[in-house]
């Protein structure tokens, strides 16, 4: 079982690969912010590649080289291009049409 449910939990370098083509969310257990992300795009949670920052060092470190030194979650990387808590609409709509 996974991230909120079914959703599997990836490594850094996974998720980097799959953004190109999709979504990458990276969270932390606790971070309310992901936990409504989550929720917002529903059903299609499990099309991102969802990668836990507190179990994989490579991503908390680009989380926060993306984030000015912040481990600022969830910061979702769409098509190869970061986001930090970008609006649930963007990325339902992102993971709807993939």
């Amino acid at each position: 079982m996974g991230l909120f449910g079914s959703s599997t939990t990836v490594l850094h370098a996974d998720a980097q690969t799959a953004a190109q083509d999709g979504v990458a969310i990276y969270w932390r257990p606790g971070c309310t912010f992901c936990l409504a992300l989550r929720t917002r795009i529903g059903k299609y949670a499990d099309r991102a590649a969802w990668v836990n920052i507190w179990e994989d060092s490579e991503a908390a470190a680009y989380v926060r080289e993306v984030n000015n030194g912040n481990e600022t979650v969830p910061t979702v990387v769409i098509h190869g291009e970061p986001h930090t808590n970008p609006r649930p609409g963007i990325v339902r709509k992102v993971l709807a049409a993939g």
